[in-house]
Order: structure tokens, then C-alpha cells, then sequence
């Protein structure tokens, strides 16, 4: 991914906003947006999920899951070898079954992105050329209480160690307290932070937390700012606070990314995260994703789900369409 450097998102954010990206500017753009329907939202979010989907739709819904799930193991617990039992499950995550897709990536703490990186480029032979994407959590994740100097180095050491990805936390007491321009800044400097020497850069997802934003308008108005302040993805939750993703936060979000597209022709990309456990409430995602902004962010570098438990349900409901009938719990790795 090509990097944007500050002096750029800055220009572009003044561009479209008319003046500074600072609390006055932005605090008027963004409560100028419409404001949300919240009934509306939610019944719109309720049709989605009842649509049924056929027997050979149902086999390739299942398999497209598998290649947008962000594998992630974020416990204070984590060791080298849970993330590279982890790397393993992302690279083969059905060994009985061949034609099973790998996932999209591997969501790690910083300090185990060493561990990830060379175990999947291990598996290819080349450190550097893996077949699954690392993406490391930063920013003092999941409270995203600290200095700017410490969220800045977060994502420098974990991109110099080889992340392909920084899952980056928004300070939500600042958003609340309306310091738009705070935020916009911090978002903008991870961003330049993911650069690397050779003018490429780490794909920056900005996890809004949702759950802690209070209302359907706040939601709206952080994802607006994460992509003002140069955000490839906006991204529900940490899955540390509940309520995590929802289906009608993440309808709201693709809303989001599909007006931007209309206004700029830019693509940003949307990771629901936290809670969705089963291919039946993940298929409900992939078909608010192609009713709302088409099929083509069905591919992993517009759409992910985080989750540690939903690959395993995923890999049961393919083995039933194969043979016919559930295998144990066992015939899946445990998370």
C-alpha cells in the first residue's frame, strides 16, 4: 500500500473541510452530517438478516468467511506458541480438507509479531513473503489511554518488526469530550507512523469501540473522522467492551464507506470485530455488505471479520455440506 504522509491527509482533510481539521472545523462538519434513523437503521439491519441463501450459495458464503477472518488471539496470556499453533490454523485451517482457503490474517499484541511473522513466512520458505497478513493491535490497545509518543512507537516497532497491518484504538474520551481535532491528529500521525523505507506502508484500521460511543450519531461521526484522518479501515470494536459489533453499527459503517466512495471514488475498508461467532450471523454480514455496498468488498483488503471462535463453526458447517451430517467439536481445533 502506498503511504500518505502528513503534510497530504492534512491538505486533503482541509480540502473537503473548508478550513483547519480542528474542533471548530471538525465539530461543525461533523454535526452537520444527517443524523442517523435509528429505526430505521434497525429495521433495515433486521431485513438483511432474515434473507436465506441456497445450498451451493451457502458453500461458497462459507468459504468467502474463512478468507476475510482476521484470526486473533489478544489475551494477556499469549505465548509463542499459541500464536504459531495460531499461524498454523490460519495457513491449513481444515488439514482434513485440502480446498479449504486460508484466512485473511493473523491479529496479534505487538510483541508477538515477530512470532507470527516468522512462522507464516516459515511456511513459505521466505520470512518475506507470507501467504497470511500480520496485523498487530497498537496504540496502548484497548483503552488507548496513553501518550501520543507511546502510541506512536507502538505501531513503528510493530511495523519495523513486520506487520502488514496496525489495528489502531481511537481515544473515545477525547471524541466524547468533542476534541475532534485531538483525535484527527493522533489518527493522522499512526498513520504517517506505518510508512516504511521503501514509501510503502502498514494498512491503518481504526477501531472506533462502538460499544463505548453512546449513539448511532457518534458512530457515524467517528467513522467520517477516521477516514478524514487517512484510516484504510474503520473497524467496530476492540472485543474487550460490549456491546461489540452489531449488525445495524456495522449496516451504519458500510453506509459510511459507501457515501465516501460516492463523494472521493477512494474504497476504505470495514472489520466488524468482536461477538459473531457463528457462519449463521456472519453470512448476515456478507449480505449487508453486498446490498449496501456490492460484492465487490467482499475481498479482504475492503472487508474482515475479527474473530477467534467463528472459523471453528465455519469449518463444521463446510464438513456438514460434505458429508452430510455435524462432525464433534473435535474434529476443530480449540481457540
Amino acid at each position: 500500500m502506498t503511504s500518505t504522509d502528513l503534510t497530504t491527509l492534512r491538505s486533503r482533510a482541509v480540502e473537503l473541510l473548508g478550513g483547519e481539521p480542528d474542533d471548530i472545523t471538525l465539530g461543525r462538519y461533523l454535526h452537520g452530517l444527517p443524523g442517523v434513523d435509528a429505526v430505521g437503521l434497525e429495521q433495515r439491519a433486521a431485513s438483511l438478516g432474515t434473507r436465506s441463501i441456497k445450498t451451493t450459495s451457502k458453500a461458497w458464503a462459507l468459504d468467502k468467511i474463512i478468507s476475510l477472518v482476521d484470526l486473533t488471539t489478544l489475551e494477556g496470556a499469549d505465548t509463542p506458541g499459541k500464536v504459531r499453533s495460531l499461524a498454523a490454523k490460519a495457513l491449513v485451517p481444515d488439514a482434513s480438507d485440502p480446498t479449504c482457503p486460508r484466512v485473511a490474517a493473523v491479529c496479534v499484541y505487538g510483541d508477538m509479531v515477530p512470532h507470527a511473522v516468522e512462522a507464516l513466512g516459515a511456511a513459505h520458505g521466505d520470512p518475506d513473503d507470507k501467504l497470511v497478513s500480520v496485523a498487530a493491535v497498537a496504540t496502548a490497545f484497548p483503552s488507548g489511554r496513553a501518550s501520543l509518543e507511546v502510541k506512536l512507537r507502538d505501531t513503528a516497532e510493530a511495523v519495523a518488526d513486520g506487520a502488514d497491518e496496525i489495528d489502531m484504538v481511537i481515544d473515545r474520551g477525547a471524541f466524547l469530550a468533542g476534541r475532534y481535532g485531538l483525535v484527527f491528529d493522533q489518527i493522522a500521525r499512526v498513520k504517517d507512523a506505518c510508512r516504511r523505507p521503501d514509501g510503502s506502508s502498514a494498512s491503518l484500521k481504526v477501531i472506533l469501540e462502538t460499544g463505548e460511543l453512546g449513539t448511532y450519531d457518534n458512530v457515524k461521526r467517528a467513522s467520517w473522522l477516521a477516514i478524514l484522518a487517512g484510516g484504510d479501515f474503520i473497524k467496530t470494536s476492540t472485543g474487550k467492551v460490549q456491546p461489540a459489533a452489531t449488525l445495524p453499527v456495522t449496516l451504519l459503517m458500510l453506509e459510511v464507506v459507501r457515501d465516501w466512495r460516492r463523494a472521493t471514488g477512494e474504497r476504505i475498508g470495514v472489520k466488524p470485530a468482536g461477538g459473531i461467532r457463528t457462519s449463521k450471523d456472519a453470512i448476515k454480514y456478507l449480505v449487508a455488505v453486498a446490498e449496501t455496498v456490492g460484492e465487490e468488498w467482499l475481498q479482504p483488503h475492503l472487508f474482515r471479520f475479527g474473530a477467534s471462535s467463528l472459523v471453528n463453526d465455519v469449518l463444521l458447517q463446510r464438513q456438514k455440506l460434505t458429508t452430510g451430517h455435524y462432525s464433534g467439536a473435535d474434529y476443530v481445533t480449540i481457540d
